[in-house]
């Protein structure tokens, strides 16, 4: 095992596969100008190196986007980094590839003589003998081949002799990368290292890429393994979609290979969050908070002793810097923030209280917490005032009076009065919900009575607090965006949800009226 780290190449191919292995995600399908937007972010700010954007003679909506993103690299010379998935089909991927605009193949083949025998019913030389008809006609078309050997981990865990004679067949042809999927997520990372050290001191000139499926939660793993045994290339998707349990994320994998290995990519780093958010985005599949680097809580420190060491000379952070990708630290607030926590906030609020007062709101906040409320940062000034009992921060805007119907047939009516300043509004308005009426009715007096604009709504989620019922109070919580490109996130906890959703706006108004 030492002499492990003396095979690493210095630097590492990165091959995202979002658009190609990640779309065969249950549920998700992109839209063609949703690939190439994607794509276009991938190559130009995230910076992988190849980019698999889809298997050939799907559908004609695929055969569009791959045409769409061919075209764009063509303009900016990315051509070359754009791959496509082919199949072993008399020419057709191919010819579908050109048709496309492409210049890359990444050719399907078998990797296991079960899959060979049983799925193809061919031998493993009339396979062989296929492929080679498919590499003649590929150079003859101009085309750049790489190969997938599909079910490689089974085939060297269960017919190694066949993968050596399928190398042995293909090892003298124009092959530029042999691809090695794990295509069943069956490996541990020490048969990763048995099976890729093998084909490495069988074919030493060899360009190898490692492609990891997660079904055991060891794609990472498997990765770093595969790169440390000497892979020069790796294969990843963002958020690690794909089929069944996924594939590698590309962030994990990139904070892995530059931070234990130490080896070069040309990721930038600082993108992985953007893009992640993107791809959340267009898929619909929500990214769990934990998920690590781009995941909502992975940089939030919720007990209070571990905001108190990072205010002790970082003593509870590591090499994972959320200013490295683009984001940064946050402090929970909640029954396990102590002091420490309370403090964070409070100083990036610039808000400077005695140690006596600052005791008091973690209190206050400490009780919320153990009521299952949810306490966000926007929330502490009003905690402050309520706890201090100053005036300083006194709601300047207030509801005095509103009132919401809904009948069957028509579209719900709110009517409201408010004041703000000292001044009174009124206004009606309709909506296509309740909240929708009430907020619309607040707008038309921000736009008429104060030629304001109220900031927009981003985000809006209905919870239960974690071990309610179905009866217990509801939460909102909902995120706004200002004009200046601020984020606002506040909550209401009532027994209605109109209700909730109305005391969390007035939160924000009383946040954003503070300042004016």
């Amino acid at each position: 095992m030492k002499d492990i780290p003396s095979k690493l190449n210095p630097s590492i191919e990165i091959m995202d596969c979002t658009l190609r292995d990640g779309e065969q995600t249950n549920g998700v399908s992109f839209l063609p100008h949703e690939k190439l937007m994607i794509a276009r972010l991938l190559l130009r700010d995230v910076n992988v190196d190849r980019l698999e954007v889809a298997s050939a003679r799907v559908s004609e909506g695929e055969k569009d986007a791959v045409s769409k993103i061919c075209a764009f690299a063509k303009r900016e010379g990315y051509l070359d980094r754009i791959e496509v998935l082919g199949f072993v089909d008399h020419h057709q991927s191919i010819d579908w590839i050109r048709e496309c605009g492409g210049q890359v193949i990444n050719l399907l083949a078998k990797g296991s003589l079960k899959h060979c025998t049983q799925q193809l019913h061919k031998t493993p030389q009339q396979h062989i003998d296929d492929i080679l008809e498919e590499l003649d006609y590929a150079e003859k078309m101009g085309m750049r081949v790489n190969l997938y050997l599909e079910d490689w981990s089974s085939g060297m865990k269960d017919s190694p002799d066949y993968v050596y004679q399928m190398m042995e067949g293909l090892k003298g042809t124009q092959i530029e990368r042999f691809l090695l999927p794990d295509t069943l997520g069956i490996m541990n990372p020490l048969q990763c290292m048995d099976y890729v050290q093998k084909m490495l001191s069988y074919y030493p000139d060899k360009h190898f890429d490692f492609h990891a499926h997660n079904d055991y939660d060891l794609a990472v793993s498997n990765t770093l393994a595969a790169v440390m045994c000497g892979c020069k290339g790796v294969h990843v998707t963002v958020n690690g979609l794909g089929e069944r349990c996924g594939n590698a994320p590309l962030a994990s994998v990139q904070a892995i290979l530059h931070d234990q290995l130490h080896v070069k990519t040309n990721i930038d780093e600082s993108q992985l969050n953007m893009i992640s958010r993107v791809v959340e985005d267009h898929s619909g599949i929500i990214l769990a908070a934990n998920q690590p680097i781009v995941g909502e809580n992975v940089f939030t420190q919720v007990a209070g002793v571990h905001a108190d060491g990072d205010s002790k000379d970082n003593l509870y952070c590591n090499e994972l810097k959320p200013e490295r990708f683009g984001r940064k630290r946050a402090y929970a607030l909640g029954k396990n923030s102590g002091k420490a926590n309370i403090e964070k906030n409070l100083e990036e609020l610039g808000m400077d209280l005695t140690p006596e007062q600052t005791r008091k709101v973690a209190q206050r906040v400490t009780e919320l917490g153990d009521r299952k409320e949810f306490v966000t940062q926007d929330d502490l000034p009003f905690i402050v005032a309520d706890v201090l009992k100053h005036d300083t921060l006194e709601d300047r805007v207030k509801l005095l009076s509103y009132m919401v119907s809904t009948s069957y047939g028509l579209k719900p009516i709110a009517s409201i009065k408010i004041s703000i300043n000292g001044q009174v509004y009124t206004a009606d308005a309709t909506g296509d919900g309740q909240y929708d009426a009430f907020v619309k009715a607040l707008r038309k007096i921000y736009k008429d009575n104060l030629n304001r604009t109220f900031p927009r709504l981003a985000n809006y989620t209905v919870t239960i607090p974690p071990g309610g019922h179905t009866d217990a109070l509801v939460q909102t919580v909902i995120t706004w965006h200002e004009q200046t490109g601020r984020i606002i996130r506040t909550h209401g906890l009532d027994a209605d949800q109109t209700e909730a959703a109305i005391k969390a706006t007035f939160k924000m108004l009383n946040i954003v009226e503070a300042e004016n």
